[in-house]
């Protein structure tokens, strides 16, 4: 076993230092995980929010108060100017800039992005006036140039490219061609199975009962920021078709009075619970039956994952890096489909003997291999003459 590398100074760039949020949260626990090796660990950020990363130092350079297209150029322009001053032995690139040893992919490119989530908006005009926003936007136009600098064009020709799925990679080739496969890497996100486990027949037996559940009902929980795209609106019309002892709890999001009136009009108003933030999530995840996300487009949900690992049969769209994790009877092919959502419910709600979920030991994953890849990039960078 190879030793660790001797310590050194790390810089981690990312908008938003942060713990809330799927990317956020990665970025703050791999900056302490390196910090923790003992290396100087520097985060670049436009603001640090909330408890910081145990012995990591946040850079904050700021943002001016304007649209995204600006506030993204900005920042990478900030990093650039941040690197040039300051001589790091690795930078990790978490988000759209320019100059790193590692990039990490943690979305997919800006074009599949709108092909595959226009359907998320409706139909017809809503559709239509979604797609002609794009077209127009400013911070669209910015986005491509930036991923094409990114991708097509490196600042380092050494920089590793680390998609958190291969459906993220394969949608990373398909929009750049010129991209030499051999450079794309995938490691997938992983929970903390410390935190996320299933819960003791006592302690589930208290969640349901805080909130007024019987062992008669079934409850099916989904989690996420963006309702529309995680196609909370098929699951609330899935609910519809499902007898009405199944239940639907959505953890996360802002103003969900749209889904609201569609539960209204639909008649299960009363069977649809929107929890707003949580903080426990994994009692959240306790308290259920099952886990559905027929989402539109996702990178790789970590609420997939963190379900999975509290034990609920999980649901998820073809569209989802992190459904190759999912059984492949419980996939769903499309993510507007209630019909065929509310079937698969039905089937994951009667499977009482599946056996306990196993983190997979051929997937990469976590934090882990990426300390291994700062350690190689700092050999060989102190092997150089």
């Amino acid at each position: 076993m190879t030793q660790p590398a001797p310590p050194s100074s790390i810089a981690l760039t990312m908008p938003r230092l942060a713990l809330y949020g799927g990317a956020e949260g990665f970025g703050w626990r791999l900056a302490e995980a390196l910090a923790a090796c003992g290396h100087k660990v520097d985060f670049l950020c436009a603001r640090a929010e909330g408890r910081l990363p145990e012995g990591v130092v946040p850079v904050v350079l700021g943002r001016p108060p304007l649209g995204r297209a600006v506030k993204n150029l900005w920042f990478a322009w900030a990093v650039e100017k941040r690197l040039r001053q300051k001589r790091y032995d690795a930078v990790i690139g978490l988000s759209r800039t320019w100059n790193q040893d590692i990039l990490r992919v943690g979305g997919g490119p800006q074009d599949i992005f709108n092909r595959l989530t226009l359907a998320a908006h409706g139909g017809g005009a809503a559709q239509l006036l979604k797609r002609l926003k794009r077209a127009l936007s400013p911070s669209g136009a910015v986005i491509g140039w930036m991923e094409a600098r990114q991708f097509d064009t490196p600042a380092n020709p050494e920089q590793r490219v680390v998609c958190v799925s291969h459906l993220v990679r394969d949608w990373l080739l398909e929009a750049h061609p010129n991209l030499d496969p051999a450079r794309v890497e995938v490691v997938y996100n992983r929970p903390d199975l410390s935190r996320f486990a299933p819960p003791a027949p006592e302690r589930r037996a208290e969640l349901r009962a805080r909130l007024g559940l019987t062992d008669a009902d079934t409850v099916v929980c989904t989690a996420g920021t963006n309702f529309a795209l995680k196609g909370v609106g098929t699951l609330v019309r899935a609910l519809a078709l499902l007898p009405p002892r199944f239940r639907l709890a959505v953890a996360g999001g802002r103003h969900p009075d749209a889904w609201v009136a569609l539960a209204q009009r639909l008649g299960v108003a009363e069977r649809v619970h929107f929890a707003g933030k949580v903080d426990d999530m994994p009692g959240f995840y306790g308290a259920a039956d099952v886990f559905a996300l027929p989402t539109y487009y996702d990178a790789c949900s970590n609420a997939v994952l963190e379900a999975l690992a509290c034990g609920l049969p999980a649901i998820s769209s073809s569209r989802n890096g992190s459904a190759v994790f999912v059984e492949p009877h419980l996939v769903l092919p499309d993510p507007g489909d209630a019909e065929t959502l509310a079937r698969l419910i039905e089937t994951a709600a009667a499977e009482t003997d599946r056996p306990a979920f196993t983190w997979p030991d051929d997937r990469p994953c976590g934090l882990l291999p990426y300390i291994h890849m700062v350690d190689e990039i700092i050999r060989r960078k102190r092997a150089r003459p």
